[in-house]
């Protein structure tokens, strides 16, 4: 649906729909202070999704393309073991302008080091 437009800076004339790596929060899973690199981590990422095709069918589709491709993914990760990913969270919106339609999908991953 979306091919490779995943992009962390989209490009001025990028066809859509396309996703948007946006907001990434790390945090300890083990409940220390800070996430050091030799810990369990949680981390949760939203992914915008853009779509100017008329009406919200297009961001829902590609809102449920996403998420049926990753909840539960098993990821290989460099230096990592994905222990778990799930979506927690999606929305599918009409944009302040009337004719863009949005879509946040939030993923949430527990990873440890290997």
């Amino acid at each position: 649906m979306i091919g490779g437009r995943i992009y962390d800076a989209p490009p001025r004339k990028a066809i859509s729909p396309y996703l948007v790596i946006g907001r990434h929060e790390i945090r300890p899973l083990g409940g220390t202070p800070s996430a050091g690199a030799g810990e369990a981590q949680e981390i949760v990422l939203t992914l915008s999704i853009l779509s100017q095709a008329e009406g919200l069918a297009e961001a829902r589709d590609t809102a449920a393309a996403t998420r049926n491709a990753l909840h539960n993914a098993r990821l290989t990760l460099d230096g990592w073991r994905l222990v778990q990913m799930r979506v927690v969270f999606v929305d599918v919106y009409r944009g302040a302008d009337g004719r863009t339609c949005l879509g946040l999908v939030r993923l949430r991953a527990a990873v440890e080091p290997q």
